[in-house]
């Protein structure tokens, strides 16, 4: 059975940990035409290095050209497609029938998914855009498992993408005007300013500077604020829906998350691709997606239609109990140390675990630390500094290390 693990990529870095930690398959955006455009997306040459990676690894590369365009932001279509074809795209992303069209023409050979934010939702628009040429549909966020599981009944030759985990948006598969009108940023040419995330008041038309709670306990409320969504513990419904790809949305979010997110749904996957019959879900996996900044969990529309229960009126904080502090780039096996790139503080004395591309976790006590000249030291407070760590087992190069966050400092 093919089922496909697909990784978000904001840029070279989270490309290379995506495929290192398990993924599949990665989407990643240009300079252009995508709809991340505060990602950092990739110019052309690191495309090129992040395409030959992923090839190297057996994997897939797929394009967003997802914007929804202007006619001005169509300047220079013709001239990409051909660049991102050259490189060896292995699948552009498309939401509108204009680049649709566009790339049937200049490269009728690469394949194009249908993007979630042309909204399909019934066979008959899939069957639409099969007609055209498409080779995956990537369905609308409001389908139920049933509703995915009836087209695949109906179009059992096109792929079926579905967005597994990540943050949820209020609109329409993403299809907002909020951030156009309140901010003059357009969400859907790629820089939305989330105010879905901000929080609100009452207003009554005749009472001006007189705001009001929406909620009877006075504390305020965030009233388009989704909590994220995770499916971890329902990977045999949806490839039992039809679903050939769980994808994990978050191109803006750190390496990181995107690493220990892969990682999770990678063993969940590979367990239940073993022995369907036999499989069943394991606790740490949920755990694992817990230790990543989020907004509580939900599963979207899949079962039934959300209630107040998936929205989070309280608060637009992340929950956030642990905090990335370092990568592995070697390990010494005579004096068993590994040197570490330092992301955020380390001090003696913290509780830390090593999260292994292979699965594997260490837990330890950060005891003994040396700068890069050897000597002892007690904290490693400058980024990106280079340290020496004594760790109680052999590790791989680019696991991550992450450390428990004390109650004070949670988010």
């Amino acid at each position: 059975m093919s089922i496909e693990l697909l990784a978000p990529a904001g840029n070279l870095e989270k490309l290379k940990m995506a495929i290192i930690y398990g993924a599949d398959a990665v989407y990643l955006a240009g300079e252009r035409f995508g709809l991340r455009a505060g990602a950092g997306n990739f110019s052309f040459e690191d495309m090129r290095e992040g395409i030959e990676f992923v090839h190297l690894n057996h994997k897939k590369a797929y394009i967003t050209l997802n914007t929804i365009p202007h006619n001005d932001d169509l300047t220079g279509i013709e001239d990409y497609i051909k660049q991102i074809t050259e490189l060896g795209a292995d699948a552009v992303i498309v939401s509108d029938p204009g680049i649709f069209t566009i790339v049937r023409q200049i490269s009728p050979g690469l394949p194009i998914h249908v993007s979630t934010q042309a909204n399909v939702t019934n066979y008959l628009s899939a069957r639409f855009w099969q007609l055209q040429g498409a080779t995956r549909i990537i369905s609308a966020r409001e389908l139920s498992l049933k509703e995915l599981s009836y087209i695949h009944g109906q179009l059992p030759d096109l792929e079926l993408e579905a967005f597994v985990h990540g943050a949820m948006c209020i609109s329409y598969s993403g299809r907002c005007l909020l951030s156009n009108f309140m901010c003059g940023r357009d969400a859907n040419r790629g820089d939305c300013a989330h105010p879905c995330r901000w929080k609100y008041h009452l207003m009554e038309e005749s009472r001006p500077g007189e705001y009001f709670p929406i909620v009877e306990d006075g504390s305020g409320t965030f009233i388009f604020n989704s909590k994220d969504l995770c499916m971890i513990e329902h990977i045999p419904e949806l490839i039992g829906a039809g679903v050939t790809s769980l994808k994990i949305e978050g191109r803006m979010k750190s390496a990181f998350y995107v690493s220990t997110i892969v990682r999770a749904y990678r063993m969940a996957l590979d367990s239940y691709l073993n022995s369907p019959e036999h499989y069943v879900f394991q606790e740490r996996w949920l755990e694992e997606v817990n230790k990543v900044s989020n907004r509580s969990f939900t599963t979207g529309f899949f079962f039934e239609k959300p209630d107040h229960k998936s929205q989070n009126y309280g608060t637009s904080n992340y929950i956030k109990t642990w905090e990335f502090v370092g990568v592995v780039q070697s390990y010494n096996e005579q004096d068993k140390t590994a040197v570490i790139e330092q992301r955020n503080r380390i001090l003696k004395g913290d509780y830390i675990e090593i999260m292994q591309p292979n699965g594997k976790d260490i837990a330890f006590t950060a005891d003994e630390m040396r700068d890069i000249d050897g000597n002892l030291i007690e904290s490693a407070p400058h980024p990106q500094m280079k340290l020496a760590m004594k760790v109680p087992e052999p590790v791989e190069v680019n696991s991550m290390l992450r450390k428990k966050l004390l109650a004070k400092s949670l988010m």
